[in-house]
C-alpha cells in the first residue's frame, strides 16, 4: 500500500484560503445580494468570497497530489517590520501628510530585508514618495494634503 504524501505548505495555504473565503462568504450573506444585474452590497464580496474558496480548494487538491518541501522556519523579520508599516501610514497620514508619511512608511517596510542598508533604503524611500506625489497627487489630481499640520513649513 503507498503512503499518501503532500506538500504541506500548499495544504495550510489552501486550507486558510478555504477557511477566510468560507468566512467572507458567510458574512456576506447578511448583506443585500442583489441580483445580478442590480448587484445589492454582498454581492461582489460573495462572489470574491466564493472564487478565494475555489482558489484555496485547488491549491489543496494539488498539495496532496505532490510531495513537497517540509515547513520552514516563520520569517519574522519581514513580519515585523511589513505588518507595522501600513498601520503606521493609516495612523499618522492626517497629521504629518501624505508624502512624510509614506515616506516613514516605506523606510520601515525597507528593513524586511536582511540585505537593506540605511543608505538605500532612504534612497528607495525618496524615489517611492516623489513617484506617488507625482501620482496621485499631480497625476490623478486627488485631493489630499502633501504635508499635514505636524508639519507644517
Amino acid at each position: 500500500m503507498k503512503s499518501i504524501s503532500f506538500d504541506s505548505t500548499n495544504a495550510i495555504c489552501g486550507a486558510l484560503f478555504v477557511a477566510t473565503g468560507a468566512f467572507f462568504a458567510v458574512q456576506s450573506l447578511s448583506l443585500d445580494l442583489g441580483t445580478a444585474l442590480r448587484m445589492g452590497p454582498g454581492y461582489f464580496p460573495l462572489v470574491l468570497a466564493c472564487v478565494l474558496v475555489l482558489l484555496g480548494a485547488i491549491i489543496f487538491i494539488q498539495a496532496l497530489r505532490v510531495e513537497g518541501e517540509p515547513v520552514d522556519v516563520f520569517a519574522w523579520r519581514g513580519m515585523l517590520f511589513i505588518l507595522p508599516a501600513p498601520v503606521f501610514f493609516g495612523l499618522t497620514v492626517r497629521g504629518l501628510g501624505f508624502a512624510p508619511a509614506l515616506f516613514v512608511t516605506a523606510f520601515i517596510a525597507c528593513f524586511a530585508s536582511r540585505k537593506m542598508n540605511v543608505v538605500f533604503a532612504i534612497i528607495l524611500s525618496l524615489l517611492l514618495t516623489i513617484f506617488s506625489v507625482a501620482v496621485f497627487s499631480y497625476g490623478l489630481g486627488l485631493p489630499f494634503e502633501r504635508f499635514g499640520p505636524w508639519v507644517r513649513f
